[in-house]
């Protein structure tokens, strides 16, 4: 069997797929393999998000998310279209509800048009109840381009890509335990076997600072786990959202507040809030690992974070354990939303970096070792913008690693 590579790539997420794919079209020879500790590819974050295809109106113009997410978009509907993945442009609204909001509104459609949106407009507060009869608010955004989507199809698809080629080999079920770089080439010790590889690419997501560690480096940032609790409207219920419906979000945060979202296979989620986590990998609302807790809470960001954000954490737990409190920040966007009416739903978990001093690196980034390329943070919109991810992260190594 075959055990040396070119690159391997530790993560199976939609942005390790990416990469891959985008790999192995730029450099047609090279032998890649990827390792996923899951059983199965998309385990974590791609697997447990909203499935929106974003559209790039909320991001700081000349971020590298604003650039990405746009090309990105674009490059995943084709791609979907391509390979017949379920998709649907829907369009959503953005629905600001108080006059305290207006000013951040305006601010993000100004991102919007700098960034190079297409089809947006601002609407008045008669516009948002012709596109959703029920949603009440004083103004807001139509953002036709924004869509949903089956992301783990997405990334099964990619893998198809990457081993049509036979030199390349993906390998689930398989955790890295260590990296180890002799004589220009790494040992990658798996559970039971062992591979070797010229260069590593880190994109574990959840995992990233740790896998960096592994090579006898570390990141200044600590990933710390948000988890997000969905509840789902009942059937009964469902007519009353007709498309995408997102709050004004807080600008103080990467989060886009509590939202309703058409699912591409059925069905209507609400959600999500935002908490910390004392499991990165832990999809409960009292799920507790304490390596996790003990990493999180003996970095000095951490607490930094904390002191900084204390009120907004304690509210979105409320949010977390009680039912009506959840309901009371849905009703903002729905008031005639009713108890019966949402009934508690799955959770996923985002990855946050953190620095030193407790801010949140809220941009891609990047930090490199010998022969190593980690992607310490590749933050939403990083599904939709996969493609442009990969492509970056492709052109990068190849340059970096003087790839022939």
């Amino acid at each position: 069997m075959q055990k040396t590579y070119d690159i391997c790539i530790i993560g199976g997420g939609i942005v390790g797929l990416a990469t891959a794919y985008k790999l192995s079209l730029q450099k047609p020879d090279l032998k890649i393999l990827l390792l996923e500790k899951e059983p199965q590819l998309a385990a974590h974050q791609t697997g447990h998000n909203s499935g929106v295809i974003h559209s790039g109106i909320y991001y700081k113009p000349g971020s590298y998310k604003a650039l990405k997410c746009v090309e990105g978009r674009r490059a995943l509907v084709a791609f979907a279209k391509l390979h017949h993945i379920a998709h649907d442009i829907c369009g959503k609204i953005i629905v600001a509800t108080d006059n305290s909001e207006l000013n951040h509104l305006n601010k993000v459609f100004q991102h919007g048009q700098q960034n190079g949106v297409e089809d947006i407009e601002m609407i008045s507060s008669e516009t948002i109840t012709e596109i959703e009869p029920h949603c009440k608010g004083i103004s807001g955004i139509r953002v036709g381009c924004t869509g949903i989507i089956d992301y783990p199809a997405v990334t099964q698809t990619l893998a198809n890509l990457v081993v049509s080629k036979t030199q390349n080999k993906i390998n689930t079920g398989t955790a890295v335990t260590g990296l180890q770089f002799e004589s220009d080439t790494y040992t990658i010790v798996c559970n039971s076997e062992r591979f070797y590889a010229k260069h590593i690419i880190n994109t574990s997501g959840l995992q990233a600072d740790r896998t960096i560690k592994k090579t006898g480096q570390s990141s200044k940032a600590k990933i710390v786990g948000f988890r997000g609790d969905y509840y789902d409207l009942t059937p009964e219920a469902q007519h009353k959202v007709k498309h995408l419906i997102y709050p004004v979000p807080n600008p103080k945060f990467p989060f886009l507040g509590v939202h309703f979202t058409r699912m591409v296979h059925g069905g209507i989620e609400c959600g999500p809030n935002a908490v910390f986590v004392f499991d990165r990998e832990g999809y409960s609302k009292t799920a507790f690992r304490l390596k996790d807790t003990l990493d999180a809470f003996a970095f000095k960001g951490t607490w930094k974070f904390f002191a900084k954000h204390w009120k907004f954490g304690l509210d979105e737990y409320r949010g977390a354990f009680s039912k009506a409190y959840f309901l009371k920040r849905l009703q903002k966007l729905l008031p005639d939303l009713k108890s019966e009416d949402i009934v508690a739903s799955r959770c996923g978990i985002r990855a946050m970096a953190l620095g030193p001093e407790g801010e949140m690196l809220d941009d891609f980034h990047i930090e490199w070792g010998p022969h190593a390329m980690h992607v310490i943070n590749s933050p939403s919109p990083a599904a939709t913008a996969c493609l442009a991810y990969g492509e970056e992260i492709a052109i990068q190594a190849i340059s970096r690693f003087n790839i022939q």
